[in-house]
């Protein structure tokens, strides 16, 4: 096991004792991916990986054990479709060496039911919760070497945008230029995650599903992308306009910047989560646009695009260095145009530092 991986089981072992869980189990995740680097074939065939205070191990179907083998030197139980898993995950209960009468487990949230049911079922006692405060805290906290790839992803996503906006011509469809965006992180070993280009009215839907409406001279140009580069995501949003600004362009790109900025002067160590989304949504609230909007104001970003934390009006996390989220607020004026912009921080030296390196000013193409 490379050192980073132990590291973290170390830090998971830790919080364990910290919160008094005596056995964390996990499915093919992106949970499984952080703890092990594996990320073995998922269909109806239980696999789970098994942490305690003293033991790690996989319940794993026997024709995925040799290939997983290549990722992995933690032990295996493996289980044939002959016979079913019951056998080999008893056994790995009783390796584990927890209490097996009223233990306190962790469960991956993101598992299918059936696989959680099937440790219910073998722990009738047992007291469970999710992963928020074992595998998901040390999730939410990221280390240099997560820093170094987060980082890298977004150069590589500022080059595709701009690469992207200089393309723009008047037809142009949305998903060409989307094509344009996804040639360029292949052509630099990456690919696309997400892209959402719209075009005019499109951009005051917020979820946009990128089409063949085309370009014309004085629409608003909204592209919100991300590529994963080295197993880690980007994820950035930037406005530009063809030809010429629509009505009321500008005043809404100086509102939202600000909102921007506002977010990331709140956002630093100790303060809760719902400062952040507090401190946007008011610049846009006192400019007379709050009802337009729409959501949250950002998303924790490492080995998922959207992971915690998450920065809504309620939440009570309290933020850390290490912790890397998106601070997007929007303005959203239907039948004419969305104006969203995003960035990726991280809380790093005691403030949020910005991973991309492309200004948020607006661009003027055509």
């Amino acid at each position: 096991m490379n050192s980073t991986l132990a590291t973290r089981l170390e830090n998971l072992r830790r919080r364990m004792v910290e919160t008094d869980t005596d056995l964390v189990v996990i499915g093919p995740s992106s949970h499984m991916r952080y703890l092990a680097d594996l990320s073995p074939h998922g269909d109806e065939r239980p696999v789970l990986l098994m942490v305690s205070a003293t033991y790690a191990g996989f319940l794993m179907p026997s024709l995925n054990v040799d290939s997983s083998r290549q990722h992995t030197d933690l032990p295996f139980f493996p289980w044939t479709d002959a016979d079913g898993p019951g056998a080999a995950l008893q056994e790995l209960l009783a390796a584990t060496g927890i209490d097996r009468a009223a233990p306190n487990i962790v469960l991956d949230e993101t598992m299918r039911a059936d696989f959680a049911l099937l440790v219910l079922d073998a722990l009738p006692g047992a007291k469970r919760r999710f992963t928020a405060d074992t595998v998901g805290y040390l999730r939410s906290r990221k280390d240099e070497d997560e820093y170094r790839r987060i980082k890298a992803a977004h150069l590589l996503n500022d080059r595709a945008v701009m690469a992207a906006f200089a393309a723009l011509k008047p037809g142009m469809a949305e998903l060409e230029v989307a094509e344009v965006i996804g040639n360029f992180y292949k052509a630099n070993g990456a690919e696309t995650v997400f892209c959402s280009v719209c075009f005019g009215p499109n951009g005051a839907f917020p979820h946009h599903h990128t089409g063949a409406t085309q370009l014309k001279a004085g629409d608003a140009v909204l592209i919100d992308t991300g590529c994963r580069l080295d197993g880690y995501p980007s994820d950035m949003t930037r406005m530009g306009y063809f030809s010429s600004a629509p009505e009321g362009y500008g005043q809404i790109h100086s509102i939202v910047d600000r909102a921007v900025e506002a977010a990331l002067a709140a956002a630093v160590p100790g303060a809760k989560a719902s400062d952040v989304d507090k401190a946007a949504r008011d610049v846009i609230t006192a400019a007379g646009y709050g009802a337009n909007f729409l959501h949250r104001t950002g998303h924790g970003l490492g080995i998922d695009v959207h992971e915690a934390p998450y920065i809504t009006g309620t939440s009570e996390t309290v933020l850390d260095e290490g912790m890397v989220f998106s601070i997007e607020p929007g303005i959203y004026l239907q039948g004419q145009f969305g104006l969203r912009l995003e960035e990726i921080v991280i809380i790093r030296g005691g403030k949020a530092e910005i991973f991309s390196e492309l200004p948020r000013t607006a661009v003027a193409a055509g």
